[in-house]
């Protein structure tokens, strides 16, 4: 059997670039060029756009299972035809890959870590066999089950640049067997080790001093770290799987960990991108996690113990590089410890940032004001209705027992319900910039549903997402730029009015949404595309048809690209100024200033400028636009369910805002929505009042002004610099709406 690799010819790429030009937002392509375009070291600068998508093109196409086996000239054909077409749809921002396929697809980093292409995960929280996968601790056999395995499971998927959602209800909990062993941590390094000084103000111990004082001893075990992602995940599963008797056979109650081989700060991360934390984050995790089980020695470990974990290994993968930790804890709706875990502050400024936390309902709960409460005080917690997402797929469609019946829980900013070990897996579509380009919306929710799918054909490392991956081919296609696309087509938003109504189960008057029948049929027509597209392509591949297809994802730097709202999000304002942070030595900050752009030293980072953006949303001008400071809570809830009823099968995210007179209606309209929304949050609306806010809505003649100092094409002048740098990104960037997102 022979590969064949498809590749898209340069003088058609030449051709696209003279006849399309790139749907760039006003700070699409500087996101762009700080965000996905990677280093040509052979070039001695960064992509351009055509070479990024070339690349992530390339990269998805070939994994079409037929290439791997002397495929027919019809077959190269055909895909050869379909590379051309999604280049000509990316490259004019008509659609786009994830942020993660943006970074990732077609690298060498793909071709080694497969799971890399997805960007998040979820995992139970519960003991587990690590099986057939490229992770097994050398103590442990492939069936057997072990505390240690989820929380390997999320370290390897954060290190490699995934987002994690992670359930912690009691049901997971109870499982875990009691702690059994105090054990005694002893961290070592080598003199010699650049990090050596650091280490050891963090507790580590001189290697040469350790091994003199126990030379004659053999009460311990020995791990020497190698410097790989594997190194630091095996030893933190030793040290939570010694606390326990069925996983310590030797009975030890001494750990010694050798940290010399680590890289130092700084050290160049080969692969994802990036540079080294040094061995000093792992160091000071490793301490924390060890005090927290050693304090249930003859007790079990709690649902904040084990938040906590899965937090202090986020906060570990955080330090020093490219890598974003996005975390979601997902706990039982009565459990209160979980749900005020974050009033603790010294240990959210710690460690419990790092995650934003919901807890798992089903449509009888009932107890929304406890839940609405903390919303108003601090934004948490979120819901997701584990019930809904098990036995609906859209809304419309009616109840189907255990359509989706391994759901467990979610990813981190909830639009896929997720099996334990599975992947969501998505892909995005601008509707309005497609139309405004010509595109048959049919077509471009065919290539989007054939792109996603081609991503569960890659070589996955754990066997528990092997396995839920080939069962349920899930995929998500998503809607970006919701808003713009309904007031363009429509003349007005999909929600025309309320109607009083009564709730036939509690008696409560509510108002009943009015959705326009139009945008009902605009996205029925763009659901059944993609069902049909998936199940033309299922049965070419002989593979299952995905159990579940669509999906509103919340979005924000890819919808940067194109100049799109967010997801199903309302713009922020008609007019703002967007500041984006870039470190202080960014050569792009010269092509900028020579550009008319306003900067400023940002006055929370050192080294770092804060430069403004005048932005105008789609539509800013119309009778019948609104943004985020100016809908009501009820017309964002009512959209969230609309889109939920219609289009994703899946779930949809949404992050509602709501001012300050709004707060005492969550309860209601959590009751009013209860069979019908999958996942939601609430944010407070922040109206940018702090100085240097990330957003400042402005009025039309302040974005005039602003817009007529800037003199020049950012890209065209950079270009004519030629002066671009290694390993550069903008500072504090996040690819979602809520920040619950990693960036690549």
């Amino acid at each position: 059997m022979k590969n064949t690799s498809i590749t898209l010819d340069q003088g058609y790429i030449d051709q696209v670039k003279q006849n399309v030009t790139p749907h760039w937002g006003e700070l699409g392509w500087v996101t762009y060029k700080r965000t996905y375009a990677r280093w040509l070291p052979e070039k001695n600068r960064s992509e351009n756009w055509d070479e990024t998508v070339k690349r992530v093109i390339e990269g998805n196409i070939n994994l079409d299972p037929r290439l791997k086996d002397s495929p027919a000239t019809e077959v190269v054909d055909e895909l050869t035809n379909e590379a051309k077409d999604l280049f000509k749809l990316v490259y004019g921002l008509g659609a786009t890959p994830s942020g993660r396929n943006l970074w990732v697809s077609g690298t060498d980093y793909q071709k080694r870590n497969g799971d890399s292409l997805n960007n998040c995960w979820f995992i139970a929280i519960r003991p587990q066999k690590y099986g057939d996968s490229h992770i097994v601790p050398d103590y442990l056999g492939q069936e057997q089950e072990a505390v240690s395995m989820p929380f390997s499971f999320l370290f390897d998927q954060l290190m490699k640049g995934g987002g994690v959602g992670f359930s912690v209800v009691k049901d997971n909990i109870k499982k875990i067997p009691a702690v059994d062993t105090k054990i005694d941590l002893a961290v070592v390094i080598d003199k010699k080790s650049a990090s050596y000084a650091d280490s050891v103000k963090l507790g580590a111990t001189d290697k040469a001093e350790w091994a003199k004082q126990n030379e004659d001893k053999s009460d311990y075990i020995y791990y020497n770290l190698p410097d790989t992602r594997e190194g630091w995940i095996l030893a933190n599963a030793r040290l939570i799987d010694m606390h326990f008797n069925q996983t310590n056979s030797e009975n030890k109650t001494k750990l010694v960990l050798d940290i010399s081989r680590i890289r130092p700060y700084g050290a160049k991360i080969h692969g994802f991108g990036g540079t080294a934390s040094g061995p000093m984050p792992l160091v000071e995790m490793l301490f924390d996690i060890n005090n927290i089980i050693n304090n249930r020695v003859n007790s079990n470990l709690t649902s904040v113990d084990c938040t906590d974990i899965c937090n202090l290994i986020g906060k570990t993968v955080v330090a020093g590089n490219v890598r974003r930790s996005a975390e979601l804890a997902l706990g039982t709706n009565t459990d209160q410890d979980f749900i005020t875990m974050k009033q603790d502050k010294d240990k959210l400024y710690h460690h419990r940032w790092a995650s934003n936390n919901s807890v798992a309902i089903d449509s009888n709960f009932n107890e929304y004001e406890p839940i609405a409460n903390g919303i108003r005080e601090n934004g948490e917690p979120g819901i997701v209705n584990l019930d809904l997402s098990r036995n609906y797929g859209r809304i419309i469609d009616g109840y189907q027992k255990d359509i989706d019946g391994d759901v467990e829980g979610t990813n981190p900013c909830g639009e896929i319900s997720l099996g334990n070990g599975e992947p969501c897996n998505l892909f995005e579509v601008f509707p309005y910039i497609a139309e405004q380009e010509n595109w048959d919306l049919k077509d471009v929710f065919r290539l989007a549903t054939r792109f996603a799918k081609r991503v569960t054909f890659s070589d996955y490392d754990w066997e528990i997402s092997r396995n839920i991956i080939y069962k349920n081919r899930r995929i998500g296609v998503s809607m970006s730029g919701i808003q713009d696309w309904l007031l363009n087509d429509l003349g007005h938003r999909v929600v025309t009015g309320f109607e009083d109504s009564i709730d036939e189960e509690t008696g409560a008057k509510i108002k009943k949404p009015i959705y326009d029948p139009q945008g009902i049929k605009m996205v029925t027509e763009a659901y059944q595309a993609v069902i049909d597209a998936d199940k033309e392509y299922s049965k070419t591949l002989n593979c299952n048809e995905s159990i579940k297809h669509t999906t509103v994802k919340p979005s924000g730097t890819v919808a940067k690209l194109a100049g799109a709202s967010e997801g199903m999000h309302f713009h922020y304002a008609g007019y703002l100024i967007q500041r984006i942070r870039f470190q202080a030595s960014d050569p792009l900050l010269k092509a900028l200033d020579a550009c008319g752009y306003y900067s400023e030293p940002d006055i929370y980072s050192p080294n770092t400028t804060c430069v403004e953006f005048p932005l105008r949303a789609a539509h800013a001008d119309s009778k019948n636009f609104a943004s985020a400071g100016t809908v009501s809570i009820e017309e964002q809830f009512a959209t969230q369910a609309f889109l939920q009823t219609y289009w994703s099968d899946n779930a949809v995210s949404c992050t509602v805002t709501f001012q300050s007179d709004e707060g005492d209606k969550i309860t209601s309209l959590f009751k009013q929505y209860r069979h019908v929304i999958k996942s939601t949050s609430l944010l407070p609306y922040y109206g940018g009042s702090l100085k240097q806010a990330p957003k400042e809505p402005i009025d039309k003649e302040k974005y005039e002004e602003r817009k007529a100092q800037i003199t020049d094409d950012v890209a065209q002048v950079f270009a004519e610099q030629n002066d671009d740098q290694k390993d550069l990104e903008l500072v504090d960037q996040t690819d979602c709406e809520s920040g619950a997102c990693p960036v690549k």
